[in-house]
């Protein structure tokens, strides 16, 4: 036991999850763990912990939630940890400098992009939305600066078209947790670890998700709109209003339909072929998955039988 370099761990969704758990081996234990405060949820805004918490305490390991580290007490609290090593994965606070200081062995970050591109707090739905054919993991070592600090090794992840943020998370959460298990055992067995400067002028910024930005715009072309659909896909889900509710849009692909009767306007709803179809200003969207508000989430052919929807027989 002697051996085991002590790691803080700082994660909070369940992208951390993969490397919170990857991190207890024969030569590291993580004996803290900092994650955000609990939030308050549901119809009954009850306290509900981080998926990080969750695991911390199925492990029995002991749990700081500051709001800010920027108090002398959570100094003096990490501090008094002696811990060898600091991993950041998705933690969502800035760590000050006087922090980073604690650790000898240094602090390392998980990083879901292949940085200097998308720095920032969503570079999976960034990376999707603007139809990267390539993204990846990258570790790092933790700077005050987001996301800026110097690069020590990478693994690129190709994507598909089709790939919705929840599935991309969860690859790469796991390429993430391979990576910093190596990184973790080089430092452990006292290898030299290289890193590389970012070129701050390939940067590009990920910024926060907005739930203003679930709207669909129906004048984009369908390949914009299936990349937002994808993207925003588990949270918070790309909607359109239908009957003055919201029509939560899951999983939809391009129409093969390129003209479409005057008589339904752009932003409508319409079967043909037994398909559900949006409009759009140029073209349309085939629609596989949905979630009426206030309803489950089912399939276009249930939403047909449940709804009743104009029915083209013959396009113009």
């Amino acid at each position: 036991m002697k051996n085991h370099l002590k790691i803080i761990f700082a994660g909070t969704p369940e992208f951390s999850v993969p490397t919170l758990i990857a991190l207890n081996t024969n030569y590291s234990k993580v004996t803290h763990v900092l994650t955000q405060p609990d939030k308050r949820s549901g119809r009954g805004m009850k306290h509900s912990y981080s998926p990080v918490k969750k695991i911390a305490l199925s492990h029995d390991i002991p749990i700081f939630q500051p709001i800010t580290l920027k108090e002398n007490n959570v100094y003096k609290m990490l501090e008094a940890c002696k811990a060898d090593i600091l991993i950041v994965v998705a933690y969502g606070l800035i760590i000050p400098n006087n922090i980073l200081a604690l650790f000898p062995m240094g602090c390392y970050n998980v990083h879901a992009s292949l940085l200097p591109r998308w720095r920032g707090a969503a570079p999976i739905h960034r990376a999707i939305e603007s139809g990267d054919k390539t993204t990846g993991v990258t570790i790092m070592k933790v700077v005050e600066k987001l996301d800026a600090g110097p690069m020590v090794i990478s693994k690129s992840f190709d994507l598909d078209e089709n790939m919705t943020t929840g599935e991309v998370t969860k690859s790469l959460a796991n390429i993430g947790a391979k990576l910093m298990s190596q990184i973790v055992s080089s430092i452990q067995k006292k290898e030299t670890i290289s890193m590389v400067e970012q070129n701050e002028t390939l940067v590009t910024y990920a910024e926060k998700l907005n739930k203003l930005e679930a709207r669909l715009n129906t004048n984009q072309p369908p390949e914009i709109i299936l990349r937002k659909i994808n993207s925003l896909n588990p949270y918070p889900g790309s909607s359109i209003i239908f009957r003055d509710k919201i029509l939560k849009i899951w999983k939809a692909t391009v129409s093969e339909i390129k003209e479409v009767s005057e008589k339904i306007t752009v932003g409508e709803l319409f079967t043909y072929d037994n398909e559900l179809i949006l409009k759009l200003k140029n073209g349309a969207i085939k629609i596989i998955e949905l979630q009426p508000e206030g309803k489950n989430r089912m399939d276009a052919s249930s939403f047909i039988r449940g709804y009743k929807i104009v029915e083209i027989e013959k396009i113009n």
